[in-house]
């Protein structure tokens, strides 16, 4: 029983290490957060490039079957 309460406490540790390291370096995690939420704008806004790209090139072949 003595072993099952000793894990059970070192996990405990180190989850409360866990949340000291965030509460004191939090800063670290928004600069994360901040550089994802860039990366997602960027990823949707390439997104839509593409599908306006799309539309152009379709818009061409239509005007070119034309003439």
């Amino acid at each position: 029983m003595d072993i099952v309460l000793s894990i059970v406490a070192g996990i405990g540790h180190a989850i409360e290490l866990v949340f000291a390291y965030v509460e004191s370096h939090h800063w670290i995690f928004v600069l994360l957060l901040i550089g994802y939420l860039f990366y997602l704008h960027d990823r949707s806004l390439h997104a839509r490039f593409d599908a306006l790209d799309k539309r152009i090139d379709e818009v061409r072949r239509r005007l070119a079957m034309d003439y």
